[in-house]
């Protein structure tokens, strides 16, 4: 790191568990964040403020193939009214740049699924959810399990958020499909017809960029197999544990 690098990370770089190998971790490190709206957003800005992506061979990835509109510019906060029918990847880029120009960032304008989606994730480190469909969170999941790559899952509707760490690469871990069963309708949980509060995505999509960092830099318990929830209606907090399912159709083959 230069004296600008040095600078910029010091107050990171300043806490043990962190100093220099730390940040030198953040800034090689290689992360796939899918989804670039409401949890998207703080997660793309605090990765890439901490460093991910800026050194050498790091990347910070963003997914998305939507574009950015009026309706999404409550609570999604990496957009702006100017780059309205952008699409959301773009926009989420220029953020990044504005923020940190060091970072490398690597953009797919699109739905990742199949081959796709399975090649990208044996190319990072960790992967970050912040989608808001059931069908997406599944396919993100089975991709993770295939290749043992860490998944930090977020989710964020109405007035209650959670977020959990499935790493596979932990003995007896579940994994998202040992919390949720597949078949869960997409429309029947989803922000567009349910509606969300503006900044609750921000809390959660903050708590998933420290998870992913913590991954990272190794440092630190995650929320590997615990599940934690967040009723902001009641300003209450709970956290759970989760146990991998012998009979998940997901991962309980691959132990």
């Amino acid at each position: 790191m230069n004296d600008e690098a040095l600078l910029r990370y010091s107050r990171h770089i300043m806490l043990p568990e962190v100093d220099i190998a730390g940040q030198q971790a953040l800034l090689n490190a290689r992360v796939l964040v899918i989804g670039a709206g409401g949890l998207g957003s703080p997660v793309a800005l605090y990765l890439a403020a901490a460093g991910v992506g800026a050194g050498d061979g790091g990347a910070l990835h963003l997914a998305d193939h939507d574009d950015v509109d009026l309706s999404n510019l409550q609570r999604q906060i990496a957009h702006t009214h100017e780059r309205i029918n952008q699409p959301k990847v773009a926009s989420v880029a220029k953020a990044i740049s504005a923020l940190n120009p060091d970072t490398h960032i690597v953009t797919h304008a699109e739905q990742l699924q199949g081959e796709t989606l399975s090649e990208l994730i044996t190319a990072v480190d960790v992967v970050c959810d912040c989608t808001d469909r059931f069908s997406s969170r599944f396919a993100i999941n089975r991709a993770c399990v295939q290749h043992g790559v860490p998944l930090v899952s977020g989710a964020a509707i109405r007035f209650s958020g959670q977020v959990s760490v499935f790493d596979r690469r932990q003995p007896e871990a579940p994994c998202y499909a040992c919390l949720y069963p597949e078949g869960v309708d997409d429309e029947a949980m989803s922000c567009a017809t349910s509606g969300v509060l503006a900044p609750l995505v921000g809390v959660v999509g903050s708590l998933q960029a420290v998870e992913t960092l913590k991954l990272l830099m190794q440092v630190g318990q995650t929320l590997h197999g615990r599940l934690l929830t967040y009723d902001a209606l009641n300003a209450e907090t709970r956290t759970m544990n989760i146990k991998a399912d012998p009979l998940c159709p997901c991962c309980a083959r691959l132990k």
